[in-house]
């Protein structure tokens, strides 16, 4: 069995890899739309989160990105290009700073051991595949985890209409399993966008502890709180731009404090068929 830190860093990638604003809080009130009835409120929630576990099956649309990640301690940003064979990545930058030639030097020979050892590959690819399972896993429960209240129409800054719902834990909902187990301590808001279908923001906090294996193996404090934001990054493509994570976390007798805030830009897609080595050398070469 695997330990809770492990559920909590798949089940935060989507709610995360593939959910949820536009970069920039949508102003409510502002939509010129009917409001939605009861009925179709809980329809577009079934849609968006349909589309969204669609989504997380597609493999072939890979893209090149920014990462910018930033936790108490340290900043980096990465170029990150998914292939085929799993995502590839290069670290350019520490603190705001590029690189300084030792570090530099340091990671070409990391990316030229990464493609030498497809073995190494093979694993990360698998770890990679085993957070999609998950994410997938996450999408399908959602729906009926949580009771959704709709909130009215707003218009987001690109001009697009959203749909604001807040939700809180379904009482007739049993976890299936660990992974999903948090869901019944969250509360939120979720954003979808109505002609899209998809989701742009889920902002989530725990409003009690959660235990795993009756406390034994570790415990999600209460006031921890996920914030992951989507986007269309190209025509009727879209990704994660920003997931913002604090939560406190036990595993046996240590404490994990996960104080996290990413960022992903600069999308453009590559080619579907491209191999790890072939991004290997992209990356490389900074083109």
């Amino acid at each position: 069995m695997s330990a809770p830190r492990t559920y909590l860093r798949r089940w935060s990638m989507l709610l995360g890899l593939a959910l949820c604003a536009a970069t920039a809080q949508a102003k409510s009130g502002s939509a010129h739309q009917e409001p939605l009835t009861a009925a179709q409120a809980q329809s577009l929630v079934d849609r968006a989160f349909a589309a969204e576990s669609r989504a997380a099956l597609d493999q072939n649309r890979p893209m090149r990105y920014l990462l910018r990640k930033a936790t108490p301690r340290l900043a980096t940003s990465k170029e990150i290009i998914e292939t085929r064979e799993g995502a590839v990545a290069r670290l350019v930058a520490q603190n705001g700073q590029p690189l300084n030639a030792f570090d530099e030097q340091r990671e070409m020979q990391r990316l030229d051991g990464l493609a030498q050892s497809p073995s190494q590959q093979s694993r990360r690819k698998h770890s990679a595949d085993n957070d999609a399972r998950m994410v997938l896993k996450i999408l399908r429960t959602i729906p009926r985890a949580f009771l959704f209240q709709y909130e009215g129409a707003a218009i987001a800054p690109n001009g697009r209409a959203i749909q604001k719902y807040c939700f809180r834990p379904n009482p007739g909902f049993e976890p299936p399993d660990m992974e999903t187990a948090v869901l019944k301590s969250m509360t939120g808001e979720l954003w979808i966008d109505a002609n899209e279908e998809r989701v742009v923001r889920i902002a989530g906090s725990l409003q009690q502890d959660t235990n795993f294996a009756w406390g034994i193996l570790g415990k999600l404090n209460k006031g921890g709180w996920l914030v992951i934001d989507q986007a269309e990054v190209a025509n009727h493509e879209w990704r994660i731009t920003r997931v913002q994570l604090k939560m406190n976390l036990r595993i046996l007798f240590k404490t994990k404090i996960f104080d996290t805030d990413e960022t992903m830009t600069n999308y453009a897609p590559v080619a579907a068929g491209l191999d790890y080595r072939q991004a290997i050398q992209m990356l490389r070469s900074g083109r």
